[in-house]
């Protein structure tokens, strides 16, 4: 485990996602109460229509404040020093990113789309490949995946990813990335800024870790 000596970055600048997201989700409730405002009382929306809107007012609204959320985060990230991060090393970070594989559990923290009553976690390997799906009810806490194909064969060492399709009755909500917990190996600041290495050489940006957690846990 090293921690390398280059300077540490400076804070950038909040991302224009954020505001875009914002904008979107101002739109998409102007839209609604349109709608709400001028439909037919002798043929108003179907209720499943309206659940559905509802559930994706409420996604939109989710996302705007982890946007702001995080933005916050990129900037705390960008001041810190490489110092600092040495004490994260060994620990695992929760990130959306692949997960190296080597016989051990891989722990994933599911975040189903608001209004889901159920999901389906889908994994990949490393050309892209489906190699295992599983569907789980949506207040499920972590899952951990113990590495093995639909026929419950061990799979081999490498990296997978992982994704996780939301529904609402049947109906796809949303499919989205899910997060992994993952081995910090090395902290390493260039001109793209701060990187944390995880377990299999994987890199992700330390901005993007929305948790931390001892390796030796209960």
């Amino acid at each position: 485990m090293e921690v390398s000596s280059a300077p540490s970055p400076t804070a950038g600048s909040a991302p224009a996602s954020g505001r875009s997201t914002t904008s979107d989700y101002e739109t998409f409730l102007r839209m609604l109460t349109t709608q709400l405002q001028n439909q037919d009382p002798l043929n108003p929306m179907e209720s499943d229509d309206f659940a559905m809107q509802l559930a994706t007012f409420s996604g939109v609204e989710q996302q705007v404040r982890t946007n702001q959320i995080l933005t916050g985060m990129s900037g705390s990230f960008g001041a810190m020093g490489l110092s600092e991060l040495a004490g994260w090393i060994g620990r695992e970070a929760r990130v959306e990113a692949a997960a190296w594989f080597d016989g051990a559990p891989v722990t994933i923290a599911p975040e189903p789309a608001a209004g889901a009553d159920s999901m389906k976690l889908i994994v990949r390997s490393a050309d892209g490949t489906i190699v295992s799906q599983e569907t789980v009810a949506a207040g499920a806490g972590h899952l951990e995946w113990a590495g093995t194909d639909a026929a419950g064969e061990p799979l081999p060492e490498g990296a997978y990813s992982f994704s996780l399709e939301s529904y609402l009755k049947d109906r796809l909500l949303a499919t989205a990335p899910a997060k992994v917990y993952a081995g910090i190996v090395e902290a390493r600041s260039g001109s793209e800024g701060t990187l944390l290495v995880l377990r299999g050489g994987i890199e992700v940006p330390a901005s993007s870790v929305t948790a931390l957690r001892d390796v030796s846990r209960s």
